[in-house]
């Protein structure tokens, strides 16, 4: 199965919205309705932009809108071959920080063709969600979220689709909000991977959070009933327990975690063994966040309820919650798994003195973050996008090389630098593809270029300056119409063939 498709049948929430929240770090959110005319305030008292910040594509609203709740939900922007087969979202002018990013993807049968389309979705150059034709009939009809957390290091946020075969990709909302820097261990596990959600589950509870009630989290999570992942290993009688008490230690940095995630806890009767089975790509490793919360009044001293946690078989942690914060405090915890053999992540709670309780478990692949464009070479593929008027359907759009798991631009080739830290231009080949524009001096900073080809095409205005570096070795600028003179740089550089 595909990269990160486990995660559009298992940690997705049909028909939801988002929030309301007065985001805790720095407040800082975009809420935009894909194919949406016009701003709009959802249910949730939630702002909504209408369309913008895209690189191309169409409009189109679901064929059967009545069955959406929200507005944000009926309409969709999509990206047929003409729009070239990478187009992006890109949000501009934002600090550097880590960012939570949410999709609401929906196909509807919009264009009545009944075929729902196979793509891939990039976050920041790196591929976190593959969709694949067929979908589920229940999902190609009513749609699903996906979540992720990544930094932005650049100024802005790169949500790029990349059609496979013919198919046009589909988006129906982006979400963007500001979180803080430190949440989800972000300083022991670094900036180089993305916490991509594979299950986030509310014990004892229905789901809840942004779109699902007027439950505030204030990074604006929603969180998902854990009915169809939890068991027991016997007979054991599965119960839930809830109190209207405050809890302690909510709603604070980094995590800011809500307090109804905690009023509420699934537990398990007696000796029973509570088990969890979260659906995960072996290939990748997974940060599992626990939550609990001690909720019985029963419970007056340490050692009145003990359990320990076992990670496919493994046992990783006993857990006393009186012990660590006493009664009606949160608390969580946290454990990464690595070289997983399955498909399947086993997750139990066995008793040791008592019945194992928990109120909350959160599941994150970490996607490592692939390498990107050397940051000056990207500024410089731009302005020659613009300079030289690069038709819509060659899909210049994000990164010109990566993911390095698609193609490059169309007419680019790329190579990894030689510290392999980043990807250079190494080739651009745009011949007889009907250019009328100019070469922008901004090519001065490919600085890796080898070999030029601009031939056959309607270029004017004179040759930049910069052009002839010392990378050059094969240039061909014939059957345009340049005037002026030759760089002097051309004259001094090592070209081979002219």
């Amino acid at each position: 199965m595909s990269l990160v498709f486990f995660l559009l049948t298992l940690s997705l929430f049909i028909s939801s919205s988002s929030s309301a929240s007065p985001y805790p770090y720095g407040g800082l959110s975009y809420h935009i309705d894909c194919g949406g005319p016009t701003d709009s305030v959802d249910p949730f008292n939630t702002a909504w932009l209408s369309d913008r910040f895209f690189t191309g594509g169409a409009t189109s609203v679901v064929s059967e809108p009545l069955q959406f709740r929200h507005p944000q939900e009926k309409t969709l922007r999509y990206f047929p071959l003409s729009a070239g087969k990478k187009n992006c979202y890109i949000i501009p002018n934002l600090p550097s920080g880590r960012y939570y990013i949410r999709t609401f993807t929906v196909y509807d049968n919009y264009d009545g063709k009944s075929h729902s389309p196979s793509f891939d979705v990039s976050v920041e150059g790196t591929v976190v969600f593959s969709w694949r034709s067929p979908w589920p009939e229940d999902l190609a009809r009513t749609g699903a979220y996906s979540d992720l957390f990544a930094f932005v290091s650049d100024s802005e946020a790169d949500v790029c689709f990349y059609s496979i075969a013919t198919d046009p990709p589909v988006i129906g909302s982006l979400q963007l909000i500001r979180v803080d820097p430190a949440s989800y261990n972000a300083v022991s596990i670094g900036q180089n991977y993305i916490l991509v959600n594979y299950g986030r589950f509310t014990c004892g509870s229905d789901q809840f959070g942004p779109g699902f009630s007027n439950d505030t989290d204030l990074f604006g999570r929603s969180w998902q009933n854990d009915n169809d992942v939890r068991s027991t290993d016997d007979d054991s009688t599965v119960r839930s327990l809830s109190t209207r008490n405050t809890i302690a230690n909510t709603d604070q940095s980094p995590n800011y975690f809500p307090m109804k995630l905690y009023q509420t806890a699934t537990l398990v009767d007696g000796k029973g063994v509570l088990v969890y089975e979260l659906q995960v790509d072996a290939k990748l490793d997974y940060l599992l966040w626990f939550h609990f919360a001690e909720i019985d009044s029963s419970v007056t001293k340490s050692g009145q309820r003990v359990f320990d946690i076992l990670i496919n078989g493994k046992n990783v942690n006993r857990i006393d919650i009186f012990k660590e914060v006493g009664n009606f405090a949160a608390y969580s915890w946290s454990y990464t798994v690595k070289n997983l053999s399955s498909t399947v992540l086993s997750v139990k709670l066995q008793s040791v003195a008592g019945a194992a309780l928990i109120s909350g478990l959160e599941n994150y692949a970490l996607v490592p973050a692939d390498v990107a464009t050397v940051p000056e070479q990207v500024v410089a593929m731009r302005a020659l996008k613009d300079s030289l008027r690069i038709p819509d359907r060659m899909g210049w759009n994000g990164d010109p090389c990566a993911p390095t798991n698609w193609d490059a631009w169309e007419g680019v080739t790329c190579h990894l630098n030689k510290n392999e830290t980043a990807l250079v231009i190494s080739r651009i080949d745009l011949g007889s593809q009907g250019l009328k524009g100019f070469i922008s001096d901004q090519i001065s900073l490919l600085s890796n270029l080898a070999s030029l080809n601009l031939s056959s095409n309607s270029l004017g205005g004179t040759l930049p300056s910069g052009l002839g570096q010392k990378s050059l070795n094969k240039l061909d600028l014939s059957d345009n119409q340049f005037s002026g003179s030759i760089p002097q740089s051309l004259a001094t550089s090592d070209l081979q063939l002219v």
